[in-house]
Formats: structure tokens, sequence, C-alpha cells
């Protein structure tokens, strides 16, 4: 499958699932990028610890100090403590607030969500966007009448 593909399916499986957490599951905030595709996160509760970043993700979907994300607790885990199961988006926090599955704690913080309107989970801002002038194409057209003078 080519990285395209696998991003493509990756996105869409991100966008449209809208499942109401299980009873292990929580939902934390990233607090901070320690490398190594692991975030630091903050709990409900007021807890910090590691969180690792799945291998259908890595590569894929870009995450940032304040976004939440839904975990799922490893068992064996001494220093990273759950591993990330689904990244949330504003769908995504609507739908939980409207099932009362959204923590109390993160109430304040997710106002921010609600007024950034503009900005979108996937839109990668280390790229300049493309521009498709007609300068270009004009300026290459008006040099060649001039050659031709």
């Amino acid at each position: 499958m080519s990285k395209a593909t696998k991003r493509k399916h990756v996105v869409k499986e991100i966008r449209e699932d809208l499942n109401i957490p299980t009873e292990s599951q929580s939902i934390v905030r990233i607090v901070a990028s320690k490398g190594n595709n692991l975030h630091e996160a903050s709990s409900p509760g007021g807890g910090n610890y590691l969180v690792s970043m799945p291998t259908k993700y890595r590569k894929n979907i870009w995450i940032k100090r304040g976004d939440y994300v839904l975990v799922e607790p490893i068992p064996e885990g001494d220093k990273v403590k759950a591993e990330i199961v689904k990244i949330l988006t504003k769908e995504h926090i609507k739908f939980y607030r409207l099932r009362n599955c959204w923590p109390q704690e993160f109430e304040k913080g997710s106002k921010r969500v609600e007024r950034d309107e503009d900005e979108d989970l996937f839109i990668n801002t280390n790229r300049r966007p493309e521009n498709h002038d007609t300068t270009e194409t004009e300026s290459d057209t008006s040099s060649e009448a001039s050659d031709s003078d």
C-alpha cells in the first residue's frame, strides 16, 4: 500500500469513528511531545504520564500541545502508561459532550476547540501552501514576444 493510500485510510478512520469510550479507555490532553513518538499526557485527575503513538499514526497524523486523545492503559508499562487509540477532533468532542462522556475537568480548556473553526488537525503548517499563479505563464509569453521583436 502506498503512503498516500495508507494516509487516506487512517484519516478516514479517525474522522468517521464516533464510538463512546470503553471502561478501560480514558480521554487525556497532550501536554508535551517527548520525542520517539512519545507524548506527555495529563489525565482528568491531574496526573501526568507518557503515552505512545501507535505505528499506524506515525508520519500520518500530527498532534500538538493541547490536543485531546483517547488512550488505553498498557498493563506492562513502567514509563509509558498508555497507548493512543484515537486522536479526537472537534466532532468527537461535540459527540462526547452530547453523550456526557466528556470529563468535567477539561471543560475550561476545550472552549478553545470551539473557537478555532479554521484550524484543522491534518494541515501541516511546516510546508508552504502551493500557489498556482498565472504570472509565470504571462511573463513567459511576454518575454517570448520581446524576443521575436
